[in-house]
């Protein structure tokens, strides 16, 4: 094996690479809000998803003409990164099909991902799946759409291990309002907030259970909304509760000034990444073959590790250091 080859070819035979997505996806409905995120997403760089929204951002009546628009702005100009996907209405709308009818046809090639949302069990997500994928063989789409499918039912959640093992699968995302709401007042409305989001038990189960199967299957948990919008730090602490008491991967935002805090609460450690920069540059040039760093011994199983602290760095935007940026992002 030569010394150059990449730790996605050495690491990875026979086995499905964990996703390298960013850990924050920012969700807007209207055509004015997209249009900002979008600027923003430059300004900032290709650190964050922004998720155009059909669903609760869709007007009534006017279905047809939103996602219409959607396919209109994932083509513009305005989407250099290609990271903006969309959120289409649930398996009870009467207009889910022709969401993908109109998405798949317009931004089938380029959409970031379709994300499906209160479902009740894993058949409504599979036979979602199932169109999504008819629909794409014949608009001629050669790619696997990512799926994200949100868990906020009982019912989702009951089957969240059989939704996580389904195909095109990228994301879980826990839903946090709607679960909440489906508690008939068991849980009350300051649990839509921290702490009580962390520490009520059957929010803390649901959400463990979200991240277990999400991981169990290769896949990126997605953490819920923080509701205040006026305090950016709120969003920070959030994130990093739900990634480091969690394992949450992933953090959705719903007002600008959330975004880069979720992104900072979410970044690997600083010496992690360096260190695993060195390691996988000394594995290399032993063709990925055990090697000692530091006093310790380093293999495969450590090596995939590393590889993804250097993954997540990239997409939230960590500079690298310069020979590692060379070597497996040149």
């Amino acid at each position: 094996m030569s010394h150059s080859v990449h730790p996605s070819d050495a690491l990875f035979k026979g086995e499905r690479p964990f996703p390298a997505i960013p850990a924050c996806e920012h969700f807007a409905g209207s055509e004015k809000l997209i249009l900002k995120a979008l600027e923003l997403q430059d300004k900032l760089g290709p650190i964050f998803d922004i998720t155009c929204d059909c669903e609760d951002g869709a007007p009534a009546g006017r279905e047809q003409e939103h996602a219409e628009m959607i396919v209109r702005v994932q083509n513009s100009a305005a989407n250099r990164h290609k990271m903006a996907g969309v959120r289409i209405h649930d398996p009870s709308h009467g207009h889910w099909k022709k969401d993908v009818d109109i998405l798949v046809e317009g931004v089938g090639e380029t959409t970031a991902y379709i994300t499906i949302p209160k479902a009740t069990k894993t058949r409504q997500i599979a036979d979602m799946i199932e169109y999504i994928q008819k629909r794409a063989a014949k608009s001629g789409v050669k790619r696997d759409i990512p799926i994200h499918a949100l868990i906020e039912t009982h019912g989702a959640l009951r089957d969240v291990h059989e939704i996580a093992a389904l195909p095109w699968l990228q994301v879980l995302d826990f839903g946090l309002m709607d679960f909440v709401s489906g508690h008939h007042g068991a849980i009350s409305a300051s649990c839509m907030r921290s702490p009580g989001q962390f520490e009520h038990r059957l929010i803390a189960r649901a959400k463990g259970e979200v991240v277990a199967a999400a991981l169990g299957n290769g896949i990126v948990p997605a953490h819920n909304v923080t509701l205040d919008l006026k305090n950016p730090y709120a969003a920070y602490q959030d994130a990093r509760r739900a990634r480091t008491e969690f394992g949450f991967l992933r953090q959705w935002s719903i007002y600008p000034t959330q975004i880069q805090p979720i992104v900072d609460a979410m970044k690997p450690d600083h010496s992690e990444v360096s260190a695993g920069a060195a390691i996988l540059l000394s594995a290399q040039k032993a063709d990925w073959g055990p090697i000692q760093h530091a006093g310790e011994l380093h293999d495969r199983a450590t090596y995939r590790y590393y590889w993804e602290v250097l993954q997540k760095a990239k997409v939230t935007g960590i500079k690298l250091p310069e020979d590692a940026e060379q070597a497996f992002f040149g």
